[in-house]
């Protein structure tokens, strides 16, 4: 079904602030479940997921129970509810990153939960801690839009994965990386790459073709929908995929549909959709699926 609108996001420099905010907002929630959860294959026990309102870590393990944190960006509040009933509530627009790394670690303390993170940021370049992040940026309108560009994907996303029968994950957003993606594989082992860090060495350890949406970074600054393969297939970056506006990149080693090339497009979903399946066929064949 076409969802009735895709929002109009952003240019990336227009909210790096607030998407550095954010983005630093949900790497220390993440990191609570990385360290609660039962570990998976692929670090699946670390991502956060869609929710109507914005992003939950769904029910963790805790002291008394289960526990779970939701990002409301609707009214732009954070909620950490345990199973007994408590809940404790934080304002997002008024944080910055090291305030609301106290309040959070308050608000979990206030439900029985002590746990230890790295204050250090993941997978980011020149990580500042979080107890040192002292600028605040929150604009609730950016903030509104990009997880309504998140909503669109995670619709077309979960229409795309459905039927496919062997091994996969959910949809599911990285925290790391902040990007929306769902992997697909072929049930055959990969080694990671040469020198792989730790993050490397769990993640990329089977054969897979994942997909997903991120709202643009340095190396890449627009919003888009990506696909690569792993290991990745001899000639691939040749292989024709669509539709048009969809390529091959070479700096990112992946092919690319911006995210407002889809908007645009007379149908959206379709758009999309082509993309997914076009780029997952040529992954699958050229790997030897």
């Amino acid at each position: 079904m076409e969802h009735a609108q895709w929002p109009v996001l952003p240019a990336p420099q227009a909210w790096a602030k607030t998407r550095h905010t954010v983005h630093m907002f949900a790497q220390i929630v993440g990191k609570v479940r990385m360290e609660l959860a039962p570990p998976e294959p692929q670090w699946n026990h670390v991502p956060l997921y869609l929710t109507s309102r914005g992003l939950t870590t769904s029910p963790i393990p805790g002291p008394a129970g289960t526990f779970q944190v939701d990002f409301d960006f609707i009214d732009h509040v954070l909620y950490a509810a345990s199973s007994d009933g408590r809940v404790k509530k934080i304002d997002l627009a008024s944080h910055s990153v090291a305030t609301f790394y106290a309040a959070f670690v308050d608000a979990l303390r206030n439900l029985g939960i002590r746990v230890d993170i790295s204050t250090v940021p993941s997978e980011v370049p020149n990580p500042v801690k979080f107890t040192d992040d002292t600028e605040a940026s929150y604009e609730r309108e950016h903030v509104h839009s990009w997880w309504q560009s998140l909503v669109v994907a995670d619709s077309v996303f979960k229409e795309h994965r459905a039927p496919f029968s062997k091994r996969h994950t959910q949809v599911i957003f990285y925290w790391g990386s902040f990007d929306l993606s769902y992997s697909r594989f072929s049930g055959r082992a990969a080694a990671p790459p040469p020198n792989a860090d730790s993050i490397t060495r769990v993640a990329m350890d089977a054969q897979e073709v994942s997909a997903g949406f991120w709202p643009g970074d340095d190396r890449y600054p627009a919003a888009a929908f990506y696909c690569y393969a792993y290991p990745k297939p001899a000639g691939i970056e040749s292989a024709r995929v669509g539709p048009d506006g969809a390529h091959w990149n070479e700096t990112l080693g992946e092919f690319v549909f911006p995210y407002e090339e889809a908007r645009r497009a007379s149908s959206p979903r379709a758009a999309v959709l082509e993309f997914l399946q076009s780029t997952f066929e040529a992954g699958a064949r050229l790997g030897g699926w």
